[in-house]
Order: structure tokens, then sequence, then C-alpha cells
């Protein structure tokens, strides 16, 4: 039974590595296709081990026994992060190709809607896929805001660097990290920031308009989280009363 578990976890982490190989196959493809410099290949390449490390131990510690097909999609879809990641990073010395960047990012997006499909459909669901998912978003939104900043301003980067900010606050104060009640319209804003950082970055509009899209991107944002820190506090306030109620009447007594 034990050989059993160790093969099934050896093919579990077979899809990593297959994920980081075909992430360096994108990468020369780029290379080849516009001559990326090193930065781009040094970020790219550094992207491949990072998510390789990190999923791979995710996986041992998860202990599932398939990878998943929601699960591929999203490896998927972060090779392709990977790749934009790259191009963004070359982007400090020259432009990357609008097409190319546009293509490869708007791909990412469209199978965002994708992979929490398929676990739903398959029964696959996991809090591994869940936080995988979430992560690659994340990851995305930062990377787009980075290129964003550069034709708008630091300001941008607000856009990309809130759910970290966020995470790390968490850390300090332990009341952030309880569970938010199902929210569409956090999906929706979550959603529409790939998308309004695209449409910006892609410098197809006159300039104001992409200010005024990236402006919109942020001020949805804040609002999205000003609403759930505002929530969490509001919820800890009330179950530190419950708790403490208790306790003064037994003082009382």
């Amino acid at each position: 039974m034990a050989l059993n578990n160790s093969y099934d976890a050896r093919l579990v982490q077979q899809e990593t590595a297959v994920g980081a190989g075909i992430q360096v196959l994108l990468l020369a493809l780029l290379g080849t296709a516009i001559g990326m410099g090193p930065a781009g290949w040094l970020t790219g390449l550094a992207f491949a081990i990072a998510t390789w490390a990190v999923l791979s131990r995710a996986l041992h510690r998860s202990r599932l026994r398939s990878f998943g097909a929601a699960n591929r999609v999203t490896l998927g879809r972060a090779i392709l992060v990977g790749g934009v990641t790259a191009l963004v990073a070359d982007s400090f010395q020259d432009s990357p190709p609008v097409t190319l960047f546009v293509g490869l990012t708007a791909v990412a997006l469209i199978l965002d809607g994708v992979d929490g499909k398929v676990a739903r459909r398959t029964g696959t669901s996991t809090p591994l896929g869940a936080r995988f998912d979430m992560e690659v978003d994340a990851f995305l939104i930062l990377v787009l805001s980075v290129y964003v900043s550069m034709a708008m301003g630091p300001w941008v980067l607000l856009i990309g660097g809130m759910r970290y900010v966020f995470v790390a606050a968490a850390r300090v104060w332990p009341w952030l990290n309880a569970a938010l009640p199902p929210s569409t319209a956090r999906k929706t804003v979550a959603a529409l920031q790939g998308v309004l950082l695209l449409v910006a970055g892609a410098n197809l509009l006159p300039h104001l308009v992409n200010v005024g899209v990236a402006a919109l991107a942020l001020g949805l944002l804040m609002w999205s989280f000003g609403r759930d820190v505002l929530w969490l506090w509001r919820t800890s306030r009330v179950r530190q009363t419950h708790v403490e109620r208790p306790t003064r009447e037994l003082v009382a007594q």
C-alpha cells in the first residue's frame, strides 16, 4: 500500500515538473520571437522555479492522489502568467509587441473562468486548488500593475499590492483571517481588475482614458477591500462582545 501511495505522489509531482518544462519552452519561443533580453529570461526562469517549488511542496503537504483537470487548467494559466511576467521584465529595456502581450494576458484571463467550472463539474474542488487559482490571479494583477505603472506612475502599484498588504496585515491583526461570506460583487471586482489593467496597458486608447480605466480599477478594488475589512472588523467586535459578556457575568457572581 505504501508503494502505491508513493507512486501516486510521484505522478502528481511529475505534473508540476512538466509544467516547469512547458514554461521554459514558452520562454524559449518568446525569446526567439522577440529577442528577449537577460532580464526577461531570468525573471521567467525564476517564476518557473518558484512555481514548481511552491506547488510541489503544497501538493506534498496536501497529499492529493490526483492533480486533477482543474489544477491542470490553473497550471496552464500559471505558465501563461510566467510568459507575461517575462515580457513585463523585458519591457524595462524594450516594449513587448502589443499583440503578443495582449494575447497571452487575454488567454490567461479567459481561463480564469474555466478552472473553477471544471472543478465543480468534476467534483474535484479542493482548498489547494482554490488557493492555487487565487495566487495565480493575484500575481497576474501584480505584474500587470507593474507594467501599467511604467506609463502612469507608481500609484497603479496599489492595485497589485493591495492583496499582499492585506495578507501582511492579517499577520498583525488575526481577525482579518476570518472567513468572508460569498459575494458576487467581490468576485466581479476581482475579475474586472485584470481586464481593466489589460485595457490600460494595451495603450490602444488615449492616455487620459487609460488613466481613467486604471483609476476605475483602483477605486473598485478599494471599495471591495474596504467593505470586506469593515465587515471583518464588525464581526470581530461582535464575537469579542459575546466572549467578554459571560466573563464579566462570572466575575460579578
